[in-house]
């Protein structure tokens, strides 16, 4: 069975020697989240994790969820699992203290998401949604409506959900079709079917608080005519309390590939008594709140993946003996050398381990912007770090799931024919990392958002601070860091190659065409990015005889495999993006 241990060493790393939180001190929450704080709380996180959350990844996934007479039936040991994460407060750990909240930096909650995630997907899914749906409400509520539903979701006595796709419509919301009626009471009765619904039904929590996408009766076609509201499970008193069932159920689950200890729920709505969240036919702009937080936490999924099949097939190329390294053995006392002496297990390894590292320092950064553009007090580093997370969003969320596909992949790879057997936990992960490019937005979907509306905002303003903080670091650290970039500078300038032949030529087919190979290119230099910025730490560490020289030489050793091996494929993808769209539509569709 697959293992799971918090890499809490590399976790500090990048919080306190590349993010250096400490030196923000002054912004809201950052202050409460001292080094020791910290350190405590991950460790927390990592026992819950390990020795609750991961043994129960394979329960979840070998015996499902069950619909009994509308009732959804979680797993077993799930229930006490969301108990135990309840009570403690990792629900609240990064929500408003005004409804009590920890208040702590959005980054920190990055963290301890990917912890969890890592231990158990379908789990942390709950919790997910549910902090998702709570920072919509937060976002577009009425000062009551935060009131009533802040503290319970915060609390963990109640759940949150996403309903917007239905079965004829998915990105394309503008085809909803479901509809709320005005009601006396100043209610509505929403009436529809929605699907692929996560966590839409489940006996874990008092209560479940769905945001429901839905056009009222005077709703002007498209995405304009769209409104959100708040349809609990159970009615809701003024005083708190739980009311009667309202009029939404769970109609079936779905059968799928993978992350079975999450039900993903049709939910059919008959006249369920809703309440208006924001202003009518905006319903979009709230709920936006929560799609770019879940597409986030979608990329933050496949690092975590990643990172715990990465973790297993390390430990397991160790262990497993086979065969005789290339140029004699490495272990002549042995019967065969383990397979890590092999030079393709290792490239395999480091794919993986350049990927991990890589993302979790790209995403803890992402974090950090959030934090940055929420709570810091100049309007000018708001602003940059807006930018930032415009750019940032689709390309986590995309380029980390397709990796999350080819690292647990390899990491199957490594395990040989045992890989391809249920008993190592290994073709788990690779199942459950095939939804991570499918929902909250394909990624097809997540490069047309980059390319097509990302990129030309402002001029391409966000695009070129986002070159420009690349260069100036190339600039600063020429002369000490020349081994690294170099290569970044030549990859940057392929970026820049790049946006500017999508700025010059906009067409609609040039830029859906060329869509998936910028963002991969784009991916790739922030990769480039955060690597260089880990090799400079390294490199300063060991100049000061700093402890633990074999982690800091560890970190060198990969930024090198990154920059050698995955970096180069920069190239590739400016070659595809200027070769046009020619190619793919002039072939006839009859052919296909």
């Amino acid at each position: 069975m697959a293992t799971y241990q918090a890499p809490l060493r590399d976790m500090r790393f990048v919080l306190e020697e590349m993010l250096e939180l400490s030196s923000h001190a002054d912004l809201p929450g950052f202050g409460d989240a001292t080094p020791d704080v910290v350190a405590a709380i991950l460790e927390e996180g990592a026992k819950l994790a390990g020795e609750v959350l991961a043994p129960l990844n394979a329960v979840g996934d070998h015996e499902g969820c069950r619909l009994e007479e509308g009732e959804v039936r979680t797993a077993p040991g799930f229930r006490e699992a969301y108990r135990l994460y309840a009570e403690g407060g990792w629900s609240g750990l990064t929500a408003l203290p005004e409804y009590g909240g920890q208040g702590l930096p959005h980054v920190l909650g990055i963290v301890i998401r990917e912890i969890m995630t890592s231990a158990n997907l379908a789990f942390s899914m709950f919790a997910g949604l549910t902090h998702g749906a709570a920072n919509a409400i937060a976002n577009g509520g009425t000062e009551q409506q935060k009131a009533l539903y802040l503290p319970p979701m915060i609390e963990g006595r109640w759940t949150g959900t996403m309903n917007l796709t239905e079965p004829h419509c998915g990105t394309d919301l503008g085809l909803l079709r479901t509809r709320a009626e005005p009601h006396a009471d100043g209610s509505y009765r929403v009436s529809g079917t929605k699907i692929f619904i996560s966590a839409g039904e489940h006996d874990l929590a008092e209560n479940i608080v769905h945001l429901v996408l839905a056009r009222l009766p005077d709703a002007p076609p498209g995405v304009k005519g769209i409104s959100l509201f708040i349809v609990p499970k159970f009615l809701v008193n003024a005083d708190g309390s739980l009311g009667e069932r309202n009029a939404v159920h769970c109609g079936s689950l779905e059968e799928k590939m993978g992350i079975h200890g999450n039900p993903t729920c049709v939910m059919n709505y008959d006249g369920a008594s809703g309440y208006l969240i924001g202003q009518p036919h905006q319903g979009l702009r709230v709920m936006f709140v929560m799609m770019n937080s879940a597409r986030l936490a979608v990329g933050v999924q496949g690092l975590s993946l990643a990172s715990v099949a990465y973790q297993n097939a390390a430990r397991y190329t160790r262990e497993r003996q086979q065969g005789r390294a290339p140029g004699g053995a490495v272990a002549p006392e042995l019967a065969a050398d383990p397979i890590v002496a092999h030079p393709d297990v290792r490239r395999m390894l480091l794919s993986q381990r350049a990927f991990v590292e890589g993302g979790r320092a790209l995403a803890y950064w992402a974090g950090l912007q959030v934090d940055l553009a929420h709570k810091h007090p100049d309007a000018q580093v708001r602003e940059e770090a807006n930018d930032l997370l415009g750019l940032l969003t689709p390309m986590i969320k995309a380029y980390c799931t397709d990796k999350a596909v080819d690292c647990t992949n390899l990491a199957m790879q490594c395990f040989g024919g045992h890989g391809y057997i249920r008993e190592w936990g290994m073709e788990q992960f690779v199942r459950d990392a095939r939804i991570t490019p499918l929902y909250e937005g394909t990624n097809g979907v997540q490069a047309m958002d980059l390319a097509a509306r990302k990129l030309p905002l402002e001029g391409g303003r966000a695009v070129r601070r986002f070159i420009g903080l690349i260069a100036a670091f190339c600039n600063r650290h020429d002369d000490e860091l020349d081994e690294f970039v170099g290569p970044l500078r030549e990859a940057l300038g392929h970026l820049q190659a790049a946006t500017d032949r999508l700025l010059q030529d906009s067409t609609p087919a040039q830029t859906a065409a060329a869509a998936v190979d910028y963002l991969q290119l784009t991916a790739l230099v922030a990769f480039a990015h955060q690597w260089a910025r880990m090799a400079l730490v390294a490199q300063h560490r060991l100049a000061e005889s700093f402890d633990d020289a074999a982690f800091y030489r560890a970190k060198q050793h990969t930024a090198r495999f990154f920059f050698q091996h995955m970096l180069p494929e920069t190239a590739i993808h400016l070659q595809r993006i200027q070769a046009g769209a020619d190619v793919l539509m002039a072939f006839d569709p009859e052919q296909f």
